[in-house]
This record gives C-alpha cells, sequence and structure tokens, in this order.
C-alpha cells in the first residue's frame, strides 16, 4: 500500500474552511496539509511552519514536525506511517471493495466518541467535508460535557 493510498486528494476543496468546525481546538491559524484517509488531518501552523496531526477519533492535536521538510522525511518512515494512517484498517476496507473516490474519506458511522466501536464494521465512506464538520461538532459539545455524562442526543448544524 503506497502513501496515495493512505491519503486523499482536497485539493479541490476551500482549504480554510474545511477544518472550521476544529477550530475550538486547533485555532485559528493552522490549514490542512494532507488528509488521512482514515479522518485525521495534518495541518501545518502559519505561524512557525510545524506541523500538528489533528486526530478526530480522540479530538487531540499533537504536533509531530517543526518544518515541512522534517515532516517529508516522516512520510518516509514506516514506523511513522504505521502510527498515524490506520494503514491496516484502510487495507481490510480496500481489499473489501470499499476504495474512496474524489472527494470523499473514511468515517465512523457511530462515532466512537458517542459509544461506537473502533471496528472496520463501523466505518463508511462520507464527504470530506461533512466528515470533519460532523465529528468537529460532536466532539465540540462533548468536550464540555463532565466525563461520563450520558448523552441523548447531539445537534448538527
Amino acid at each position: 500500500m503506497t502513501l496515495n493510498d493512505l491519503t486523499v486528494n482536497f485539493s479541490h476543496l476551500n482549504r480554510e474552511a474545511i477544518l472550521s468546525e476544529w477550530e475550538w481546538l486547533i485555532g485559528t491559524h493552522k490549514l490542512p496539509i494532507l488528509l488521512a484517509a482514515s479522518g485525521d488531518a495534518f495541518v501545518q501552523d502559519v505561524n512557525d511552519g510545524s506541523i500538528h496531526i489533528l486526530d478526530t477519533l480522540e479530538a487531540k492535536l499533537q504536533k509531530v514536525a517543526d518544518s515541512v521538510e522534517e515532516f517529508r522525511t516522516l512520510l518516509s518512515d514506516r514506523q511513522f506511517v504505521g502510527s498515524h494512517f490506520a494503514v491496516q484498517m484502510v487495507g481490510e476496507l480496500r481489499s473489501s471493495g470499499c476504495v474512496l473516490q474524489r472527494g470523499q474519506i473514511y468515517s465512523f458511522k457511530h462515532p466512537p466518541v458517542l459509544g461506537g466501536e473502533v471496528d472496520v464494521g463501523n466505518v463508511e465512506v462520507s464527504d470530506i467535508e461533512v466528515h470533519f464538520s460532523v465529528s468537529g461538532q460532536i466532539h465540540r459539545q462533548v468536550s464540555r460535557l463532565p466525563p461520563g455524562t450520558r448523552i441523548d442526543k447531539v445537534v448538527i448544524e
């Protein structure tokens, strides 16, 4: 499997708007530079050039490189790719015939943050913008709740 199989092209989308529902976590100075097929985003801080991963499963932002050059080096590191691109899950989905088309990304049907299983049976193909919008809204709402709060409904705008 190649890096092209593990990422999605989003050049046809508005880069400044894709992650607007995640601004509560990433701020307004980070723009996507690479989208993982598994639903995460690598973003670059426009102020210092550092690269971070937006983990949409756990709603975490983690710095992975100080520069684009360092990030490019990491993309050729088998361990880094294995840790950040859900290689096994993407491979299983592709083998089962679930192949992404332009503008699509893998997304959980029932988000794990709302009790869904982290399992390929709970993954579907989604529109890129819809995936980031819905997951960002859900995580923003859940982040405001005390741990263990029962969630009866989620409002998606």
